[in-house]
């Protein structure tokens, strides 16, 4: 599928580098083994990344699994034709063995978002897309276990397709930009440009660590609301999970959360963008919700189980990202700069790696009793406006530790 405009080979090599080198690095940063069997999955119209994936994964040591997927265009919707043709009984099947092995396989994965029609999926019941998604949760936990035992690295990065310029109101080299500059791509070198960024971030995680927060309160124009975070919990940073990443996020008790917040920025999911979203919450659950446009699909996520509870919070600083402007790619928009930073909550599955103590023996019902949130749904909401943001700390002391877009600590 032709694009109109493709980055230069140069670059393309530099970007897959990045994601290879610093993508797929251990939770304890340490690089991925020699001889690792890294499986990458990459849509048909991000063909030429494809080709510098496969390079760099060899020339770090690693062997190659490549998955190339067909994009879909006016002639040929790939997703939608599933959901209009399959019946409830093969919307909610999957092969367990065969995925279940993969998982048990593979050492790392990579997803290239690549996006030709995000609007594919709009006519579709938002309701069968999350049951086809519930289907998949034995292979999701099954992933996450690995994840959490640090056996299974992971990152995510996006190649700039002509519609998702034209969605961002942008020229596709525009976009591209915008790529090249979040990534440091501009840089001799993007890989040390990162770990010196990973390095920054993680220090700011480790202080808010060390503050033992009781709870978080958001105040400002578009929010009031207090979250609390819960026993035994860390900061964590996004590593390589996500490039670009400039997040500080903790998964906080699910079962705490009291107050109103309304989130500026729109949510693409299913093939459907959400505006005006506005959540209240009361002991942690969602009592309300409004959304400008495409309700139906928040009320969806919001009616699948975990859905209406909290399983991230997370803050931006304004100095260290070089995102400006909205994409309407989530991975970018959650790591929004500009004069106010950004935070964003998301509702749905929480992560084990922000608990400080030894989980591995931990059963469902122990995670849930800890408040982390086990749900099929992910979805994070983005607000850019201003707030000032107050922690509680366990010794009963009030600390800001956010303000105009920037941490205080």
């Amino acid at each position: 599928m032709k694009q109109s405009y493709t980055p230069n080979e140069k670059l393309l090599a530099k970007y897959a580098e990045l994601i290879v080198r610093f993508g797929l690095q251990r939770p304890d940063g340490s690089p991925l083994p020699k001889g690792s069997l890294v499986h990458f999955k990459v849509p048909e119209v991000a063909k030429p990344l494809y080709y510098h994936l496969q390079i760099a994964i060899l020339q770090a040591g690693h062997h190659p699994l490549g998955e190339y997927l067909p994009s879909s265009d006016k002639n040929y919707q790939f997703e939608k034709s599933f959901y209009t043709t399959a019946k409830k009984h093969q919307r909610e099947y999957i092969p367990e063995t065969l995925l279940s092995t993969h998982i048990t396989e593979i050492d790392a994965t990579i997803l290239v978002v690549a996006e030709t029609d995000t609007y594919e999926l709009e006519s579709i019941s938002g309701k069968h897309v999350m049951d086809r998604n519930a289907a998949f949760k034995p292979i999701k936990d099954l992933k996450f276990k690995k994840m959490d035992a640090g056996k299974l690295s992971w990152t995510i990065a996006v190649y700039g397709t002509d519609h998702m310029a034209k969605e961002a109101g942008m020229t596709p080299k525009a976009f591209w930009n915008q790529i090249v500059k979040a990534c440091y791509l501009d840089t001799d070198n993007p890989v040390k440009a990162w770990r010196q960024i990973d390095r920054t971030s993680k220090r700011v995680a480790q202080k808010l660590t060390d503050l033992q927060i009781k709870q978080l309160h958001w105040e400002g124009p578009d929010m009031d609301i207090t979250v609390g975070i819960g026993k035994d919990r860390c900061w964590q940073t996004g590593g390589g999970n996500n490039i670009p990443s400039y997040e500080v996020f903790t998964s906080p008790d699910m079962h705490q959360a009291d107050g109103w917040i309304r989130f500026n920025q729109p949510h693409f999911r299913y093939g459907k963008q959400i505006e005006g979203i506005e959540l209240w919450f009361k002991d942690g659950k969602v009592t309300r919700s409004k959304a400008t446009k495409n309700h139906d699909l928040l009320q969806s996520m919001l009616k699948t189980a975990g859905g209406d509870r909290l399983g991230e919070v997370s803050l931006t600083d304004k100095r260290t990202s070089r995102i400006t402007k909205p994409t309407g790619d989530i991975m970018y928009d959650e790591n929004m700069g500009g004069r106010f930073g950004n935070t964003h909550m998301a509702i749905g599955s929480s992560f084990h790696d922000c608990y400080t103590g030894n989980g591995k023996r931990f059963t469902d019902a122990k995670w849930e009793q800890l408040g982390f949130n086990d749900s099929v749904v992910h979805s994070d909401f983005v607000s850019t406006t201003d707030r000032t943001v107050t922690a509680t700390l366990h010794d009963g002391s009030k600390k800001v530790i956010y303000q105009d877009g920037q941490f205080t600590i």
